[in-house]
């Protein structure tokens, strides 16, 4: 692990994992709301046996990057936090010169990962989506006192936990609520932040490379997507702004956590598909 600051001085904490022998490519994650990128640990050891040397940065207000209230990003942190990608993104860059970066993100780290296609597209080769949404449309078809995780638990009632609609796995369900790390949303300032910057920007996509090659996975079972309905127009807003490299799978009956899913396997062998594809690809 090591750590960086970030431009408004937030220490910002990244795990790192070796491949087994000298890499091919290097794997950025970016990790959900109300978690942390040790979570990642399983997904992180199939990619580095699959020839990757992977990092992933807890994100501002989350993990061992949280500095305030769990949740907190500070004063314009929506941008910051996409900012810390970044950073993250060209400290890979210069340890690993002469390798492709793949932008693997979950969630929150994928609203994020909207973003950063917008204003850092240059610094990737591919990016994956997994467990994202059109956020727009999520904001604006939620209560506006609602809690914004415990909302999504309203479709698996009566439901054994709070946050049933992570998984089927119930193993999977309990690790995340017995862990002190996990739990919690963003707080109303990054609440709003994002909204501003659905309604915005991540509505209307524009100025991406055509090629840069993008996978969106997602669940049929993950409430945040409403019966797919909101990915399927994530999908449809990059083909009508050009992009012509979109990979989409859609996972009958999983929810919204894949790589903590009954079918991970499933999910995590198509991911690898994808980025093997992309890795041989010619850009």
């Amino acid at each position: 692990m090591f750590t960086f600051d970030s431009k408004d001085g937030v220490r910002i904490h990244v795990r790192e994992w070796e491949s087994a022998g000298p890499p091919r490519a290097v794997v950025q994650i970016a990790h959900g709301m109300g978690e942390h990128a040790g979570r990642y640990a399983p997904l992180a050891s199939a990619l580095t046996a699959a020839g990757c040397a992977v990092y992933a940065n807890d994100h501002r207000g989350h993990g061992l990057s949280r500095h305030a209230e769990p949740g907190h990003l500070g004063d314009d942190g929506w941008n910051r936090l996409v900012g810390d990608m970044a950073a993250l993104s060209e400290i890979i860059r210069e340890r690993h010169p002469d390798l492709p970066l793949i932008l693997v993100s979950h969630s929150l780290g994928s609203f994020a990962a909207q973003q950063y296609m917008l204003d850092h597209a240059h610094l990737v080769n591919g990016v994956a989506l997994t467990g994202t949404t059109a956020v727009d449309v999520l904001v604006a078809e939620q209560a506006a006192d609602e809690d914004p995780l415990l909302a999504l638990n309203q479709a698996f009632q009566p439901a054994r936990t709070p946050f049933d609609w992570l998984s089927r796995d119930d193993r999977a369900v309990d690790a995340y609520l017995t862990d002190p790390l996990c739990g919690f949303s963003l707080d109303a300032q990054g609440m709003a932040d994002i909204a501003a910057a659905a309604s915005s920007s991540l509505a209307r996509p524009q100025g991406i490379p055509s090629q840069l090659p993008v996978c969106v996975l997602v669940g049929d079972g993950d409430p945040l997507n409403a019966g797919l309905s909101r990915s399927d127009l994530v999908v449809e807003r990059y083909r009508s702004a050009g992009l012509t490299d979109i990979t989409y799978r859609t996972y009958a009956g999983a929810r919204h956590e894949l790589f903590n899913e009954t079918n991970k396997q499933e999910v995590i062998s198509d991911l690898l598909t994808w980025l093997t594809r992309v890795l041989v690809a010619p850009r």
